[in-house]
């Protein structure tokens, strides 16, 4: 179709999501505006309801870290210490065993 903006490849390895945007408005009983950005002028801001997903907030990746206690290396990275094991356990794939571990590492809630 002419003019319309397509999100990336088609088939197979289309996306099937295109990031979080905020709910303006509901309009009518299905369909809902949303808040684009300024590069997706070109996309209708008006979507069904089946076309959208839940977006639901992970609270550990909303935590503050305070700045001064995190120590960045010379090539800007940093070093986390594991703290204790959580949980092991051990899948069982037709002739290997493969052993599982959680570990609670620093700067991390369980």
């Amino acid at each position: 179709m002419k003019g319309v903006q397509q999100f990336g490849r088609w088939g197979k390895l289309a996306p099937r999501y295109v990031g979080p945007f905020r709910i303006i408005k509901r309009i009518g009983v299905v369909s809902y505006r949303l808040e684009l950005p300024a590069s997706m002028s070109s996309v209708h801001d008006i979507f069904h309801i089946l076309m959208l997903k839940k977006h639901l907030r992970d609270e550990e990746q909303q935590r503050v870290i305070d700045a001064s206690e995190i120590e960045i290396q010379d090539d800007l990275t940093t070093v986390e210490i594991p703290i204790c094991i959580l949980a092991k356990e051990s899948k069982n794939l037709r002739n290997k065993v493969i052993p599982l571990v959680k570990v609670q590492w620093s700067r991390h809630g369980a």
